[in-house]
């Protein structure tokens, strides 16, 4: 039996089980009267939570309520949801968790579920670390976000703690890691939103953001801490600012277990979905044209991804760097033009390879002839019919993936797609989208939900204490999440749906291991990787106290 203080046990969320204590954990733990005399099951919780949560108003409204069994009851939180993924998941995280970051320091309802680290502390680090896990299990995951670059929205300070809180919880619900071994972080340096510097309820620093090297030395002063407390750590980037998410990862990748979802898992689900573009239209990967419209964070970590695919498949570097055109407002990025970041450079086209720079997106689809389009811009109906139809004219099966999230600022709507290619267009989105009928098929729309992808990948590098995240470790899992789906039939989606998050992730983990195990990269002698993945998965369940 657990040596748990008796005060504890209804305030401790890991451990507290409210109406559905025994008896004799009532009589142990001296509860008799606290609690009401019925004995409940955790279905009859689960059924009792969601009869109340169905009578909620807005999405937003559902999420709070839901957040307060997760800062209450961690078990029975995860149990409601992993029954109930598919309608709960966008309430829990994307895209209802964009209004938990505007209204996180007013409503409060979080705030005391994640560690806060001040760049102008640095001296503090290593205390607020260990005061914030002292009741925890060993640390392996931590999702680190400063706030700068949520959702596509800009910069929201301390209230992208909200971000790192709903991450870690898809990790627990899609792939089993241990909540308790977990960790949500959030580094306040400052924010540069002036709504919220004048917010009299924003709870973070009131002072604008750091940036270049002071910022930069904080997080080597981090990184050293948190790899000292918690050997092994996997560390997850997630919404840094454009300025610094590059900058960390290329420094930090090569030297511990280490990812960036906004950088790394589109470009991975991306992958996957070109997977899936192959199989259909039985071209090979190689011999398609890829345009990515958006050359930011995402789009650029896109092109590192199909990059790394197209050399994995046997293409040379060069060659296929030239399959590759990526498009930004001014146009398709060329070797003559000016203000290129590090990474578009990287794809620069020479200049000579066009009679004339495209001025429009249509032209440079005149120009290019893609049989690939991915927008990454956030630039609502960026794929006009005249672009879609444009495409359309020089391949027959065109795959079009208007990405960017939320729904409101997507390039196109999938059902448009559709019609303006006659049922002939492959199709992937970023948020949800409903089925699209035509000429008697029903087209299945696949979501690039990077759920998909990042739980199992980061149980398969903490089961495996991978060293270092290659990019054939990221490409065994974009291979894993596409080998799920039976692509046989006319209208199937091109990546699997969320309702089977769990068996994706698992297959992921699986996928990862092995590629992790090959490369060298474990720490730990893995003979099953299935085996090694049931053992660590976490289980929503009443354990006995």
């Amino acid at each position: 039996m657990i040596n748990i203080k008796l005060t504890e046990v209804l305030n401790n969320p890991y451990i507290n089980k409210g109406t559905a204590f025994t008896e004799q954990e009532r009589e142990v733990f001296s509860l008799e009267g606290r609690l009401p005399p019925a004995i409940q099951t955790i279905d009859e919780q689960s059924d009792n939570f969601l009869r109340k949560l169905s009578g909620m108003g807005t999405d937003y409204d559902k999420h709070r309520y839901l957040m307060n069994l997760y800062a209450d009851n961690r078990t029975l939180f995860f149990y409601i949801v992993e029954n109930n993924i598919k309608k709960l998941l966008p309430i829990i995280y994307t895209p209802t968790i964009a209004e938990a970051v505007k209204h996180f320091s007013k409503d409060n309802d979080q705030a005391r579920d994640a560690v806060y680290i001040s760049t102008a502390k640095p001296d503090k680090i290593k205390s607020a670390l260990e005061n914030s896990t002292k009741n925890l299990s060993v640390i392996k995951l931590m999702v680190i976000t400063d706030g700068e670059g949520v959702l596509g929205m800009g910069d929201w300070g301390i209230n992208g703690a909200a971000i790192s809180i709903g991450k870690l919880a898809v990790y627990t619900v899609a792939a089993g890691l241990n909540p308790q071994e977990v960790l949500p972080v959030v580094i306040d340096a400052g924010t540069n939103n002036e709504e919220l510097l004048n917010d009299t309820y924003y709870l973070g620093n009131r002072q604008k953001r750091i940036s270049g090297e002071p910022y930069l030395k904080f997080i080597d002063q981090f990184i050293s801490i948190a790899s000292e407390l918690f050997p092994n750590v996997l560390f997850h980037w997630e919404d840094f600012g454009i300025r610094h998410a590059q900058l960390i990862l290329d420094k930090y990748r090569d030297k511990l277990c280490t990812f960036n979802d906004d950088i790394q898992g589109t470009g991975i689900m991306m992958v996957s979905a070109l997977n899936s573009v192959e199989k259909i239209t039985q071209k090979k990967l190689t011999d398609h044209t890829i345009m990515i419209f958006g050359a930011g964070t995402a789009g650029i970590g896109i092109a590192d991804l199909i990059l790394a695919e197209l050399k994995d498949k046997g293409m040379p570097e060069e060659e296929a760097k030239q399959r590759i055109y990526l498009y930004d407002r001014h146009g398709i990025v060329h070797s003559e033009m000016k203000g290129a970041t590090a990474g578009q450079q990287r794809y620069a086209q020479a200049k000579d390879r066009f009679e004339r720079l495209p001025d429009t997106l249509e032209e440079a689809v005149e120009a290019v002839k893609p049989t690939i389009l991915i927008g990454s811009s956030g630039q609502s109906g960026a794929f006009s019919k005249d672009v879609v139809e444009h495409m359309h004219k020089y391949t027959e099966r065109p795959a079009i993936f208007p990405i960017s999230n939320p729904a409101s600022l997507a390039e196109a709507k999938a059902v448009d797609i559709v019609n303006w290619t006659k049922g002939k267009g492959l199709v992937v989105t970023g948020s949800p989208s409903e089925p699209v009928e035509y000429e008697g098929v029903t087209y299945v729309i696949g979501q690039a939900n990077n759920a998909l992808l990042y739980p199992g990948l980061g149980l398969g590098l903490v089961t495996a204490q991978a060293k270092r995240v290659t990019d054939s470790v990221l490409l065994s899992a974009a291979h894993a999440v596409n080998d799920i789906q039976d692509l046989s039939e006319e209208g199937t989606a091109l990546l699997p749906d969320v309702s089977r998050l769990r068996e994706v992730s698992d297959r992921v983990a699986e996928a990862v291991i092995n590629k992790v195990i090959e490369e060298n990269l474990n720490q730990v002698d893995i003979s099953d990787s299935a085996e090694a993945v049931r053992q660590n998965s976490w289980e929503a369940v009443y354990r006995p106290l």
